[in-house]
């Protein structure tokens, strides 16, 4: 096999070895062995292609549309011409393919069916990716940077992996693109052997080059310790909220899930589910367990855009949870204990608990945040298995005890009343008129609640296309149908309009009950709820979404209670007792100490403040990977830059100066394509870089210039004076980029050739350390094995 074929079949093996990271995506695994199939004949049309032409983009457009025509031919050949050729009605089934490949992965739990949508994504991603893995290590021989679209095919994998990606996985990726570097390094030894060495001006003669295996080996190490080392130093997104699989890191991260920046879609998909996945099971000592919510995150900023977790701060798990913030102990509230048992494929960061929990008994790396009274996992830590018991409190407020609640407190109202000005002017208009007459905050909620369950003529409907912006809230008040998200978002926005302060719960339901003693939570329980606050009593829940959940007892006072005779209602005093003021806010305040805010439970939405503004930390989450591949892209191009400003400035004696001009003036024709042989003599070298590189006039006078200037450093007894070489290496170099065309000029900008020698310096220094360490522990053992014998 050539060394072409070689690198051609490592580039493959790579590919391939990366895409093994999906296959804990979907099942079964056959999409896997199309995939192979693919690629294997799209690399053995670069290999014909590239022993045609020496041109590399040839044979890259052949690959592509060789590529598109067997994609064609798999996935969509009824609608194509001939089966092959992708006409308009085959491109339109390209579309269609897509879109429901896109709506299966956020319908699906992991493993997710491999329908033909999902095939497409994943057999047409690996063969995109593979294309520019071959295109960059085989045409363009650089096999260093074709890492990156083999790191960005084990990072998505990753970041949807419920594991987050297992070292087996990882090890097959990382031994790919080992691979892939010895069969390049091997390659190029076997094609021009190794550089002069810059010292004592002299070629580096009789030497012997270290094993491909050895410096391949070397490389590798270098290269796995920066993968593992830059994504420790790199921040991460949490889960969804709902997440069963595909947490996403940002994406939300069975079914549908909901994610932490904008939950509207996954939980759509979540109800829309047509098998009830059991999510959680649990028990509980509660006398009734329709008020049993399980509440996962509240989503208290509303931007116009969407509702979101403001960042918050967070501390390790007390035990007990501090007391509920503005609870008054005049409220009437009952303890609790339910133990959950969350099912083993059902892995998100946040905890579902009952509000407001009072001790949670768990184990595993949990952190509490204050504000939401909800726990969050911490480094990897999700809900997968996990076996938990809380201790929860039923708060049983009386209606006149919400009635007669004093105002908040201004920071409550300033946080939590907050509207943006994109919000239509009807939401308030509409907000006034349904409670136009009430008495109070109290009887304004329950209005807002009763005409959306059942006055106002709305209608619960899953279907309906989800938002959660001013524009969607607006289009649901005039539609009136929806699902819970759209009952939630907009009560708790028309209640922000009339000075109530408001924010969204999601979570799940009760569930139902199993038959025997317990209760069973599917991913049809999935629900969204508003939660309004009220000075003494906290935040309360309300529903006001139709035919879901249960409407709590205190938004019904001239219903006595069915489910609890026996509960004594308060006593006519206790009304009137004052109340105390609410407990501090868990919020992230500037100046504070804020070092917990924003970690790994409560995702970074950007900067801002609850109100909204630039979202600065979402820009520096997309920026960093962004800024690391391009720092990482421009290392050569620097250290190019570096080694020819020092070779250039002189150092050293005039021999030292001579050979630095000589190698810089060679170094930048190999940049250039024009590859060294150093077997030649340095006239055969001058002579073939001018007939290369086309040169003419002053660059040819330059390089023959040069090379006198070489032979009399390296033969004559003294050498001459180096004056001027610096600026003839500046005419061949501009000579060698006039004649070059634009691609070899940006290749040789942005990855030069010459970048090898840095890696060759490595892998130099690191067996001379190696070599003195391993004869400092031979010369030790050879002292101490006579003393052995002695013994």
């Amino acid at each position: 096999m050539s060394g072409q074929a070689r690198l051609a079949f490592c580039a493959w093996a790579a590919t391939l070895a990366s895409a093994c990271a999906l296959l804990p995506l979907v099942a079964p695994a056959g999409w896997l062995f199309q995939a192979g199939l693919l690629l294997g004949v799209q690399g053995a049309v670069g290999t014909v292609m590239r022993r045609t032409t020496p041109a590399g983009p040839p044979a890259v457009a052949a690959q592509a549309v060789v590529s598109l025509l067997l994609l064609t031919f798999v996935f969509v050949r009824g609608d194509a011409v001939l089966g092959v050729l992708p006409g308009p009605e085959a491109v339109e089934a390209f579309g269609a393919l897509l879109a429901q490949g896109t709506a299966d992965v956020g319908r699906f739990s992991i493993p997710a069916p491999g329908t033909d949508g999902i095939r497409l994504l994943l057999v047409g991603g690996v063969v995109v990716i593979g294309l520019l893995v071959d295109m960059l290590a085989v045409t363009y021989r650089a096999a260093a940077p074709a890492g990156l679209p083999l790191l960005a095919l084990y990072s998505v994998a990753a970041g949807l992996s419920p594991e987050g990606g297992s070292r087996l996985w990882f090890l097959c990726a990382a031994a790919g693109y080992l691979l892939l570097l010895l069969a390049e390094g091997r390659d190029r030894l076997s094609r021009w052997g190794r550089a002069l060495d810059g010292g004592a001006g002299a070629a580096r003669s009789g030497g012997t080059a270290p094993p491909p295996v050895r410096t391949g080996r070397r490389i590798g190490a270098v290269a796995l310790g920066i993968a593992l080392v830059v994504p420790a130093v790199l921040p991460s997104l949490g889960g969804g909220l709902l997440d069963a699989a595909r947490q996403g890191r940002g994406t939300g991260n069975g079914g549908g899930t909901v994610s932490a920046v904008n939950p509207l879609v996954a939980l759509q998909d979540s109800l829309n589910q047509p098998d009830n996945r059991t999510v959680l099971t649990y028990t509980t000592d509660a006398e009734s367990t329709s008020d049993m919510y399980l509440r996962i995150v509240a989503l208290d900023r509303f931007d116009g855009t969407s509702w979101k977790p403001s960042e918050r701060r967070i501390t390790d798990l007390p035990r007990p949870l501090p007391p509920v913030p503005g609870l008054s102990p005049s409220v009437g509230t009952e303890r609790v204990t339910t133990s959950f048992r969350a099912a083993g494929w059902y892995a998100q960061n946040w905890l579902p608990m009952p509000y407001p929990a009072a001790e949670v008994r768990i184990d595993g790396r949990w952190r509490f945040e204050p504000e939401g009274r909800t726990l969050v996992g911490d480094r990897g830590q999700t809900t997968r298995g996990v076996r938990y018991e809380v201790d929860s409190l039923v708060v049983r407020p009386t209606a006149r005890q919400l009635s007669n609640a004093p105002a908040p407190s201004p920071q409550i109202m300033e946080e939590y009343t907050g509207v943006p000005e994109s919000l239509p002017s009807v939401v308030a208009e509409t907000a006034r008129n349904v409670t136009e007459g009430a008495a109070g905050s109290y009887e304004r909620a329950v209005r807002l609640q009763d005409w959306f369950s059942s006055q106002g003529g709305f209608r619960y409907d899953t279907r309906v296309k989800a938002g959660s912006g001013s524009a969607a809230i607006a289009r649901f008040l005039e539609d009136r149908e929806g699902f819970c998200v759209h009952f939630a978002f907009s009560m708790a926005a028309m209640a922000r309009t009339l000075d109530i302060p408001a924010r969204v719960a999601v979570g799940f339901t009760a569930g139902s009950a199993d038959g025997s003693g317990g209760m069973t939570v599917g991913l049809q329980d999935a629900h969204a709820w508003p939660e309004l606050y009220f000075e003494g009593v906290g935040w309360t829940r309300f529903e006001p979404t139709p035919s879901r959940g249960s409407v709590p007892e205190y938004t019904q006072p001239d219903l006595p209670s069915p489910d609890r005779p026996d509960v004594p209602e308060p006593r006519p005093d206790d009304s009137a007792q004052p109340l105390p003021e609410p407990s501090e806010s868990g919020e992230c305040v500037p100046g504070r100490g804020t070092e917990d805010c924003g970690a790994a439970g409560v995702p970074r939405d950007g900067g801002a403040a609850a109100g909204g503004g630039f979202p600065v930390g979402r820009t520096l989450l997309v920026a960093a990977p962004v800024l690391l591949a391009a720092g990482i892209l421009a290392l050569p191009a620097l250290w190019r830059s570096r080694v020819r400003s020092r070779r250039l400035e002189g150092g050293g004696g005039p021999g030292d100066r001579t050979i630095a001009a000589w190698r810089e003036a060679t170094d930048s024709a190999w940049d250039l394509g024009l590859l060294p042989q150093e077997s030649a003599t340095v006239r055969t070298a001058a002579a073939r870089v001018v007939r290369l590189g086309k040169l003419e006039g002053e660059a040819t006078e330059a390089v023959h210039r040069l090379a006198t200037a070489v032979e009399q450093a390296l033969y004559a007894p003294e050498p001459q004076s180096a004056r001027g070489l610096a600026e003839d290496v500046r005419r061949v170099r501009a000579g060698l980029w006039a004649a070059a065309g634009r691609g070899a000029r940006l290749r040789a900008l942005l990855l030069p050739r010459s970048a090898v020698r840095a890696v060759w310096a490595v892998s130099e220094r690191w067996s001379a350390v190696t070599g003195r360490w391993s004869g400092s522990v031979r010369r030790a053992l050879a002292r101490i094995r006579p003393s052995r014998q002695r013994v």
